[in-house]
């Protein structure tokens, strides 16, 4: 996703991180912009637009409620967990897909894990942080465990993340039924609407709200061309693999470094590999994340648009589901690495920390919850973090 950001800002967007839309600009019926608050400083500010497209995925009700009650499009959030497991604990050289009572189970090679889901359930809980219980874990684990020889165990697993699907609304009241098709509406003037859909039909998403936004306007505008658009890091990457080598001599790091920094960032490894150069001691793992480097952490900061300890390890990173700690043995080095970029004093530095151990306490006790309520119950234990001001 924050690719996705840097490629539009690339090419002209502009991007605020940590911001939130609290209402709407309205001039009549007619919607010109909206209101939106910096997270970070508490400020409120406006912004104004010719059109404004709420793709806001399971809070599509809550942000449509703002402008209108009239033919809006309901969308229901179902649940789907996933399971990180070592590579080594299976012998496969392919991917499975499974079919269960209920969905599709999935088992994807991912660099040295396997990661196994998804379930398909309702969810009418905080969307902000869906929880996975202990009956959403041993769901999969059960699942799975008939087609492997050696069975998986709770102690096989590294991690577990829950994501939430924006189904658009039917009268079914199994989510595992519901469409997966995408909807464009523009329900009042100024405001176009698009809900449903998955993450694999995105570009077609945006072609299609983009479109119907442009559509309205007084002025021409070509159709969108975001299909045909390469995300940043994806030109020149061939070559870069080619000369792997060659890049990992003069940053003075092992070749298998120099490849998982092309699998996460494409051609623009190259930019964190500079970062190692100037400072060679940034080319060395992180606590208890062996797989990545602090180089990546000082990159996420200054390119990436991080600003918090969770933003790395959980967001620009996938650290706190692939190790076995969940980053929190790397969660002080982050803090001290990006403290020294953002002019964090001791204190926000240690709320920092703090506030990430927290998180990952309340996440396993969550995993341990037999059921919805008490999981989300369990992880709302932590609010997000709050900057000190």
């Amino acid at each position: 996703m924050v690719n996705l950001v840097r490629t539009a800002v690339h090419y002209g967007a502009h991007a605020a991180n940590r911001v939130r839309v609290v209402d709407f600009l309205r001039e009549g019926e007619r919607v010109v912009g909206a209101k939106v608050e910096n997270q970070e400083d508490g400020s409120v500010f406006e912004v104004r637009a010719k059109q404004v497209v709420n793709a806001t995925g399971v809070w599509t009700d809550e942000t449509q409620a703002m402008v209108t009650d009239r033919g809006q499009l309901k969308v229901r959030a179902s649940k789907g967990i996933h399971l990180v497991v070592p590579r080594d604990r299976f012998q496969s050289t392919v991917g499975l897909i499974l079919r269960t009572e209920k969905s599709v189970l999935f088992v994807i090679p991912w660099g040295r894990h396997w990661i196994i889901g998804t379930t398909d359930t309702d969810w009418k809980l905080d969307k902000a942080h869906p929880a996975a219980s202990s009956k959403d874990i041993d769901y999969v684990l059960e699942h799975v465990n008939k087609v492997l020889k050696r069975p998986l165990t709770r102690e096989d697993v590294e991690g577990v993340y829950a994501g939430l699907r924006p189904l658009l609304a039917g009268d079914n009241d199994s989510t595992a039924k519901l469409s997966r098709e995408h909807v464009v509406a523009h329900p009042v003037p100024g405001l176009v609407v698009v809900a449903g859909g998955k993450y694999t039909t995105y570009r077609v998403m945006a072609k299609d709200a983009v479109d119907e936004a442009t559509r309205a306007m007084d002025e021409r505008v070509p159709s969108s061309c975001t299909d045909t658009i390469p995300l940043l890091g994806a030109e020149g990457f061939k070559a870069a693999w080619n000369r792997r080598g060659r890049s990992a001599e003069q940053a003075g790091v092992h070749v298998a470094r120099v490849e998982h920094l092309l699998n996460r960032f494409g051609s623009m490894a190259s930019e964190v590999l500079s970062v190692i150069s100037e400072r060679p001691e940034l080319g060395e793992p992180l606590p208890g994340a062996d797989d990545y480097l602090a180089a990546e952490v000082v990159y996420a900061t200054t390119h990436e648009g991080a600003r918090h300890v969770d933003d790395v390890l959980t967001r620009r990173t996938r650290i706190s589901i692939e190790a076995w700690d969940r980053g929190v043995s790397a969660a002080p080095v982050v803090a001290k690495l990006m403290g020294e970029i953002l002019g964090w004093s001791d204190a926000q530095r240690e709320s920092e920390i703090k506030h990430y151990l927290a998180r990952v306490e309340a996440e396993r006790l969550s995993q341990q919850q037999p059921d919805d309520e008490s999981a989300d119950a369990a992880r709302m234990g932590v609010d997000d973090i709050v900057p000190l001001r």
